[in-house]
């Protein structure tokens, strides 16, 4: 094999995955001549479910292209909103987006989530089994050649996660119709139908009720009510 050198140029968005050094302007970078583009650009620490173009000497060019010498490379960040082929649009969360998890299904959008551990083999099977989105913070997981689709979640707070994932993939907002422990659709219910979860207290302040068509989980409007209903009326204002 022979060295050869190209150059190389990561979209602003996505600095954070490249050293200091190459994190702004284009730079050097000595190849191996037979390594594919996607190759190479993975192991600068780039996701390719962060990429959207690769740009060779102004032509786009697949993941699957051989950098030659000289050549010099755009990489490009996905475009917002992202659209997703081939399927309703609908997420896998990992063990550690509890959160975002609960706050996508409070707006209806169909998120998956696995409160447990279950292994980078196991959630890279079930996105590629139900065709959803896999989101995490986890770099190796989203390198898995077995993922249908995947997204980096850029921010550690839960408002800002949400907001980025809202902003990039533009799902359908339906609040107050998914269980936000289990995915599951809701559905009106009475009160004598969810009489066995109500508390003393909540069953004389409360008359409206809906019940979860999955686990059979009861809502209402209890005391952190407001808190969620400000969460969706800012997705709604800013994102329906």
């Amino acid at each position: 094999m022979n060295t050869v050198e190209i150059r190389v140029e990561v979209a602003p968005e996505l600095a954070l995955f490249v050293p200091h050094a190459r994190r702004s302007g284009a730079h050097p970078l000595a190849v191996d001549g037979v390594s594919t583009l996607g190759h190479v650009i993975e192991s600068l620490g780039v996701p390719l479910t962060e990429v959207g173009a690769l740009v060779v000497d102004g032509r786009e060019v697949p993941t699957g292209h051989v950098p030659a010498a000289g050549q010099s490379v755009a990489v490009r960040a996905v475009r917002r909103p992202q659209h997703v082929p081939g399927a309703p649009l609908r997420f896998l969360l990992d063990v550690h987006l509890g959160t975002l998890a609960r706050r996508l299904r409070l707006l209806g959008v169909d998120a998956a989530y696995e409160s447990t551990d279950i292994g980078d083999p196991a959630l890279s099977a079930r996105s590629a089994a139900e065709k959803r989105v896999l989101l995490s913070r986890d770099r190796g997981l989203l390198r898995r050649r077995e993922l249908w689709a995947g997204a980096f979640v850029y921010s550690t707070g839960p408002d800002e996660q949400l907001r980025d994932v809202l902003d990039r993939f533009a799902p359908e907002l339906r609040p107050w119709t998914r269980c936000t422990a289990c995915n599951g659709l809701l559905r009106k219910a009475t009160k004598e139908e969810v009489a066995d979860q109500l508390k003393g207290g909540t069953q004389k302040s409360y008359d409206v009720f809906a019940q979860c068509a999955e686990c059979g989980r009861a809502y209402w409007k209890g005391a952190h009510h407001e808190q969620l209903e400000a969460i969706v009326e800012r997705a709604l204002a800013e994102f329906a």
